[in-house]
């Protein structure tokens, strides 16, 4: 019962609660990186959702558009500006994923919405990550986070797709709180982006 029709009523309200208590934050970050980012404060991606069908992500753009001298951009290490990196570290550039939730296209709890490329890739169990609506947090992301294999990440979304309640996304919200407050299971040396998803075989 939670699972099929309250949790979307959960989402939606928790949701547009936190997106109006918020708000004020939100107006600051935006303008900031607004100045900071030449007049790009938002990034949108295409990721698939809820049956793999693909919608547009939406976070706050953390890094510039900077380029070589041959016109490509600098690796992302070098593009995250000094903004970016305290916005990513907080987890704030999450924040206009609100408005995902609470449209529709995502959940505020689940697994995490990855590239339209890796749906090719997975086998028959990863897929069914994609039987219900990706999230801003997850079951994977309070247990491992960017440190654990994909492997392991995948085996974590699955197990959350069998066994939701209200009591565990009540647990993962508020593991996620404290993960954010303490910056646990982020990367070493502040690498930007995880290690990509190359398949099954190539991620045992």
């Amino acid at each position: 019962m939670y699972k099929h029709y309250f949790k979307r009523i959960f989402d939606f309200i928790f949701a547009l609660f936190g997106f109006l208590t918020l708000l004020p934050l939100f107006v600051v970050i935006t303008i900031s990186l607004y100045v900071a980012n030449q007049g790009k404060p938002f990034f949108s991606q295409k990721r698939p959702g809820k049956n793999a069908k693909i919608f547009k992500i939406v976070k706050f753009r953390t890094m510039n558009d900077r380029k070589d001298k041959a016109g490509q951009l600098l690796p992302d290490v070098e593009r995250l500006t000094l903004l970016g990196r305290l916005v990513r570290r907080t987890s704030l550039d999450e924040m206009p994923q609100l408005l995902n939730v609470i449209i529709g296209d995502m959940s505020l709890i689940g697994p995490r919405p990855l590239l339209p490329e890796y749906l090719p890739l997975y086998n028959e169990k990863q897929q069914r990550r994609h039987e219900i609506r990706p999230g801003i947090t997850g079951w994977a992301q309070v247990n491992g986070r960017n440190t654990i294999s994909w492997k392991e990440k995948f085996e974590l979304d699955v197990w959350y797709v069998d066994n939701i309640s209200f009591i565990i996304d009540l647990k993962i919200l508020l593991l996620t709180l404290v993960k954010v407050f303490k910056s646990e299971g982020v990367s070493p040396n502040d690498s930007i982006l995880m290690e990509v998803f190359k398949g099954n075989e190539s991620n045992k």
